[in-house]
């Protein structure tokens, strides 16, 4: 017998019917409330609001658990690639050898971009932050590409999502190389998908470039445990754009734009910051761990702790590793990685955050080895950007599937009652 919620309003009952997916989450299904009472409900920022049905992503942040399409994240960042990971998303299950190769292939052939955007990219200053660069150009792969207006015709979506695997790294790069003065790099499609990003962003014409495994490996995991996170801030904004039946290039574009945001893709940048404000003050550490602990002190330290895990960020496990492993291959000499690992040792050991479940998260290990691999602290969130792409198209294609209405928020209104209209001369 289905589960039923009665509410009392006015001395009026009314029954909602339960919903409960595949991992025992239950919701109360309310879309009809407004209908039969009149009323609606209000939770700011939506995070008791259940706004779809996803069979994508499963988090527990009480339990630590994270999901891609039933399997764990400590499976996949272990023993899969970020293209198998790209595909389980978007497609379902795990690929075949035979889809494997297909999906990695077209990809692979698909990464050179037009050189008309070139001209578009050419336009930005070469200060232009590099998110912005990215939205636009995103977006204006939408020019480019107008039978993406009717996303109805199966194929066609299937080559667009290609196309955004394949160049959006390559477009990432652009920035990067100009904001060095160096001359863009083409792609090697000799190359892995991180190999040829790597290469991109660091290859000069001048002197032969080896990508280093440990290095790739490295990136591959990191971009792995940023693939999808249920419905965060942009992944609920890429679904709530493409529900208006916006291409898909528009709703990522816009998705990208919400992960600029320092409260949710800029985590990882303020962490660098954070480490190198505790340098420029000279360095203590310990100070700073003092000022954290300080309920009187406006400190806070960025990087630990997090907003859906209760207790240890399970990505956090997983890339603690690859950052010691990348930091001993580079043998990285950083004040500032300095500092960070001292802030770590408190954060693990400290009874004050230990007892609080303030643990290093996985914006505290990507912003290490992104500094360690020589990436400018502008570009973190870029590359955030470029991990969370599969997990975005992955939404996006569900939801058109799904045939999902169009999203449309209610609200309160809390202005003036209504007013007479006075002329200028008189007010």
């Amino acid at each position: 017998m289905s589960q039923t919620a009665q509410m009392t309003i006015e001395g009026q009952q009314y029954e909602f019917p339960v919903v409960e997916g595949t991992e025992q989450e239950k919701a109360i299904d309310i879309s009809k409330l407004r209908g039969k009472s009149g009323y609606i409900t209000i939770d700011p920022g939506f995070k008791n609001t259940g706004s779809t049905t996803s069979a994508i992503t499963f988090l527990d942040g009480e339990e630590g658990i994270l999901r891609y399409r039933g399997y764990s994240i400590e499976d996949l960042a272990e023993k899969a690639s970020f293209l198998e990971v790209a595909y389980l998303l978007i497609y379902g299950d795990l690929p075949t050898a035979d889809q494997y190769a297909e999906f990695e292939h077209e990809v692979r052939t698909h990464t050179l971009v037009n050189e008309d955007m070139r001209k578009i990219f050419e336009g930005f200053p070469v200060n232009a932050h590099p998110m912005g660069t990215l939205s636009s150009l995103v977006s204006a792969m939408s020019a480019f590409y107008p039978d993406s207006y009717d996303s109805n015709v199966p194929a066609d979506t299937e080559m667009h999502i290609i196309r955004l695997m394949a160049k959006m790294p390559t477009i990432v790069t652009w920035s990067y190389k100009k904001s060095q003065g160096h001359p863009v790099n083409y792609p090697d499609n000799s190359l892995d998908y991180c190999s040829n990003f790597l290469n991109m962003m660091f290859a000069l014409p001048v002197e032969k470039y080896e990508v280093d495994p440990v290095v790739a490996k490295a990136l591959n995991k990191l971009l792995i445990l940023h693939a999808d996170h249920e419905q965060n801030c942009s992944t609920s904004t890429v679904r709530l754009v493409g529900s208006s039946q916006a291409n898909i290039y528009t709703s990522i574009s816009a998705g990208i734009g919400a992960l600029w945001g320092p409260l949710h893709g800029g985590a990882n940048q303020e962490v660098i910051e954070m480490l190198e404000a505790i340098k420029a003050d000279g360095g203590d550490s310990q100070k700073y761990i003092d000022k954290a602990k300080d309920k009187n002190d406006d400190f806070r330290l960025f990087g630990f702790g997090h907003r859906v895990y209760k207790n240890f960020d399970p990505r956090a496990r997983i890339i603690k590793k690859a950052a010691d492993e990348v930091l001993e291959k580079l043998g990285v000499n950083d004040p500032v990685l300095d500092i960070a690992k001292t802030l770590e040792k408190a954060a693990l050991e400290d009874e004050y955050f230990v007892s609080r479940k303030l643990y290093p998260n996985v914006d505290f290990y990507s912003g290490i080895i992104y500094r360690a691999l020589g990436i400018p602290t502008n570009m973190f969130t870029v590359m955030f950007a470029i991990g969370r792409l599969p997990g975005w198209i992955a939404q996006w294609k569900e939801m058109r599937e799904n045939n999902e209405p169009i999203g449309r928020p209610r609200q309160i209104y809390t202005g003036p009652t209504e007013r007479d209209f006075v002329a200028m001369d008189k007010r």
